[in-house]
């Protein structure tokens, strides 16, 4: 009887406290529309670079308008590849964020590439008349791999997206194909660089040490600018035309 009794009891009382304590919140996670920032990102000094809807901020490089060729369409900075490669067109040509040059800072973008197209993301870029940014600048590779001949030439796949340029591969290689978006995030911190893509660090890498120097003369590049391996400590930020339809969207930027 007293058993049966103290089990009563013990039932009793769990049924009560645990009656008593209130339920859980749901804590929910601020959504992140396109092209914005969440009050998160602005408590942490995030700059919109793009506002979806205007060109604000951005103009060709060597110029001081928005060149014709590319355009906002559905959220995002389009070009309208001309076919022509790196000859480019009249009316279009590399953009830059011509608002401020940066120097550490962290990078977010999202891209997307045309079937067998070719772009890139510059930064520490350099404004020099007669001279194409990727003369100044290190660059994250945008390519379609399946496709695009580029994929195929350098050396260990150096010249395939997320990759700096014809200089270190991106490993592991983990883009989307064409028509797909990627996410890419860029760092660069008193010399030391990093490349990611869709959540995965692909390159890492410093400059102005021996092992740049001697990574970059090992490249095209020297024939083309034998200085190219001094890159500035603070430039601007650039999208290239590389003669194929590209989008960009959800840029924002960081100092840090």
């Amino acid at each position: 009887m007293k058993s049966t009794f103290l089990l009563l009891f013990v039932a009793v009382f769990f049924t009560l406290n645990c009656n008593a304590i209130p339920p859980k919140k749901e804590v929910k996670k601020e959504k992140t529309a396109l092209n914005t920032l969440t009050s998160a990102e602005k408590a942490q000094g995030w700059i919109l670079m793009f506002d979806g809807k205007t060109s604000d901020g951005w103009r060709g490089y060597n110029k001081t308008d928005f060149p014709t060729d590319w355009s906002i369409v559905d959220g995002a900075i389009k070009l309208k590849g001309s076919g022509n490669g790196e000859a480019g067109a009249l009316t279009g040509g590399d953009l830059v964020y011509g608002k401020e040059k940066f120097s550490n800072f962290d990078l977010k973008i999202e891209w997307k590439i045309s079937e067998g197209g070719n772009s890139g993301i510059l930064y520490l870029a350099q404004e020099i008349p007669g001279k194409e940014i990727w003369r100044t600048a290190p660059e994250f590779q945008v390519l379609d791999n399946e496709r695009h001949p580029d994929a195929m030439l350098g050396k260990d796949g150096n010249r395939m997206a997320g990759s700096l340029y014809d200089l270190i591969p991106a490993k592991p290689q983990n883009t989307k194909p064409a028509g797909q978006w990627n996410s890419a995030e860029i760092i660069s911190y008193q010399g030391t660089i990093v490349h990611k893509q869709n959540g995965a660090t692909i390159v890492e890498y410093h400059l102005w040490t021996p092992e740049w120097n001697a990574l970059v003369k090992d490249s095209k590049f020297p024939s083309y600018n034998p200085d190219w391996a001094k890159v500035a400590k603070e430039g601007y930020i650039g999208l290239q035309d590389h003669g194929n339809d590209v989008w960009y969207r959800n840029i924002k930027i960081r100092k840090l």
